[in-house]
């Protein structure tokens, strides 16, 4: 959900707005907060170091994976933060690339004692989209290295958790745990115009005083505008390749169904020009030559 033009909070999960959430040392506590009650039950994270965007690979040729946020716990478990506004083809596939290359910067060179003893890796999509397929009202995906005939956890130190925003529809009313406020406040933070009392907690609290765009410096405030612009410019400009593109599409059907006319009406006149000749006892072979139709249409005809 984008934004209203001079709306009083940021979008959470525009790249301005995440990185400034989640992205930074002073706000840790945020992250650290939403994490641990997306992963209740499963792991606890008691600290984060915030780590270099991008791994490099092992080689000069190497594709580089660049990462919206990673981090790394206090007990060596690294996690991803991805947000993915649009659907793209092949999401999954480049969460896995992002996830497995993790693994393999586990493993440095030079290291002939290595024990294959791997840190746990999380890979967290926050998506402004849902999976083709996806079931009403399931809107968080914990996928997990299982046993297929037992359905039991086989490996329990890789895994991807999936939010599909756009699927999350509780109201202020129906909000009772701590992540059913963190999705909430993600999917409206950016048309909220009064605070709801059911996030009166310090976390949200903080949440919404550094999101309040009246809050922001001067430089923030000018990287916040120009944020602005550029998506009001995308914007505009999809629109347009949209209308132009419906307007092609809408002429070219239109000329299409005119020729298409026009073929029909050719045929339809062959046709009775070849009925014609048949009653007057023209050969079969001749009809075809002269009309240039199948010998199966003049013997319908």
């Amino acid at each position: 959900m984008l934004a209203a033009p001079y709306a009083r909070f940021i979008d959470p999960l525009s790249d301005f707005g995440f990185k400034r959430l989640f992205g930074t040392e002073a706000n840790k506590d945020l992250l650290i907060d939403f994490l641990n009650e997306l992963l209740a039950g499963e792991r606890t994270i008691r600290d984060l170091t915030y780590n270099q965007n991008e791994s490099a690979g092992q080689r000069p040729v190497d594709r580089k994976a660049i990462f919206d946020l990673c981090c790394t716990g206090a007990d060596g478990e690294q996690f991803i933060i991805e947000v993915q506004r649009v659907k793209q083809k092949f999401f999954k596939d480049r969460c896995l690339y992002y996830a497995a290359s993790l693994i393999r910067d586990q493993v440095k060179t030079g290291e002939p004692d290595w024990g294959y003893e791997l840190k746990p890796v999380y890979l967290i999509g926050l998506m402004e989209f849902t999976f083709e397929g996806a079931r009403p009202n399931e809107y968080i995906h914990h996928i997990r290295l299982t046993s297929k005939e037992e359905s039991t956890v086989f490996y329990d130190k890789f895994g991807f958790t999936f939010i599909e925003i756009p699927a999350f529809s509780k109201t202020e009313s129906e909000l009772v745990t701590g992540l059913d406020r963190w999705l909430y406040l993600l999917k409206n933070l950016s048309n909220l115009n009064h605070v709801p009392t059911v996030l009166s907690k310090p976390v949200f609290d903080k949440v919404l005083r550094i999101a309040e765009v009246c809050n922001f410096n001067q430089q923030e405030k000018m990287a916040w505008d120009a944020y602005l612009k550029a998506k009001w410019d995308n914007e505009n400009s999809m629109k347009y390749v949209k209308e132009e593109a419906w307007e092609t599409g809408l002429k070219e059907g239109r000329e299409a169904g005119l020729e298409k006319g026009r073929e029909e009406g050719r045929r339809e006149e062959k046709l009775v020009v070849a009925r014609s000749m048949k009653a007057k006892g023209f050969e079969l072979q001749t009809i075809i030559e002269i009309l240039g139709l199948t010998r199966e249409e003049i013997e319908q005809a």
